[in-house]
């Protein structure tokens, strides 16, 4: 398995009891964390690593939530199919999961790419979804800078310590702020088995933009949060974004660039609980 030291050090550096186990999501062998108990948190990370880029708000949101991290489709240990990746993909994918795990409906929080899968869920599954929370999410126009996209390019092509350092300046504010385990991880799984594939076969194609139509469509009470400073998916996205999307509620995050929960942890868990904790609306100063 891929970067099974990094991983283990990282989970145990995560303020709760963290179990891990994988399923069969259809034909997928998925694995997945998961901590706490409680109504059900399917956490979606972005285009890189897997469930452990959930390192700092697992041991928060297991608090008060029972928290299922899974590494999507194409990441992490699970298995890595020569497959379209598109954003029905991953959907399907993840009805499979939760069906597997016998959830009829659960909270979803989605990073980046797995914001962009959420929503697609969230469409294709309104029945099954309680609140989503979008976080600096794909599928809502935003296209990374040419600089952010080279990098991107050349992590997930040739993987090295330098083409991470590289990319890390562009999705946090302070790259010191990620712990250099999950770097090392990232690097890892790319260089596994298949660990190209979602990259290489998938394109772009899950972070495409969705309709302005099919966005007016989500009925899910919805959080949009985003990294004031985030320099691969404009702001300006998720502020557009909270204008078209029902029942939606958008939260800037300063001193925050493409990962928030890295770059202010505390700030973003608190956040999260509060908005799934209840309907109230707040602002972060």
């Amino acid at each position: 398995m891929a970067g099974k030291t990094y991983r283990q050090a990282l989970i145990d550096k995560i303020d709760a009891s963290v179990t891990q186990s994988e399923i069969m999501a259809g034909s997928v062998r998925t694995a997945y964390l998961s901590a706490g108990s409680g109504r059900p948190v399917i956490c979606l990370h972005g285009a890189g690593a897997g469930a452990i880029t959930w390192y700092p708000s697992i041991g928060s949101m297991s608090k008060c939530y029972h928290v299922i991290v899974p590494d999507i489709v194409g990441y992490g240990e699970s298995d890595k199919p020569d497959a379209t990746y598109n954003r029905h993909y991953f959907s399907q994918w993840l009805k499979n999961f939760l069906l597997s795990l016998n959830i009829p409906k659960a909270h979803i929080v989605g990073l980046s790419q797995g914001g962009a899968i959420a929503l697609q869920f969230s469409l294709d599954n309104p029945q099954m979804m309680e609140k989503l929370v979008l976080v600096d999410s794909g599928g809502l126009g935003a296209k990374p800078p040419f600089f952010s996209l080279m990098g991107m390019v050349w992590l997930n092509s040739f993987p090295s310590v330098m083409a991470n350092r590289f990319y890390s300046s562009y999705i946090l504010f302070n790259p010191n702020n990620r712990d250099p385990l999950h770097g090392k991880y990232s690097m890892e799984v790319i260089n596994s088995k298949g660990g190209k594939n979602a990259f290489r076969q998938g394109r772009g194609a899950a972070i495409s933009p969705i309709s302005v139509d099919l966005l007016r469509q989500i009925q899910a009470n919805t959080l949009i949060i985003w990294g004031e400073d985030d320099k691969l998916f404009s702001i300006k996205y998720g502020e557009a974004a909270t204008k078209l999307i029902p029942n939606s509620t958008f939260c800037r995050i300063p001193n925050a660039g493409h990962l928030p929960l890295m770059d202010q942890p505390d700030i973003f868990n608190k956040v999260v609980l509060d908005f799934l904790g209840s309907q109230k609306q707040w602002s972060v100063n």
